[in-house]
């Protein structure tokens, strides 16, 4: 599987409401809440609700046909 992107972080974790707008894969952290809510965010291949789910390098997360990798900053 290919990934659509890699996205560094700088403070080796992030929280997904977080990262889902850092990859520019939602526009708000209201969109955030709805698309979490309705069950169309995946992390590592299982649906994910929290938004304050804490991410680290290596996570891969799947939004609306878009798989990115969360990556270390100096990666």
């Amino acid at each position: 599987m290919g990934y659509v992107d890699a996205i560094p972080i700088r403070d080796g974790s992030i929280r997904l409401g977080q990262f889902l707008k850092l990859a520019n894969l939602i526009e708000s952290g209201a969109e955030a809440k709805g698309v979490l809510a309705d069950g169309l965010v995946a992390v590592n291949g299982e649906v994910e609700v929290r938004r304050g789910r804490q991410l680290v390098a290596g996570d891969v997360v799947e939004i609306g046909g878009q798989t990115v990798r969360v990556t270390d900053e100096g990666v």
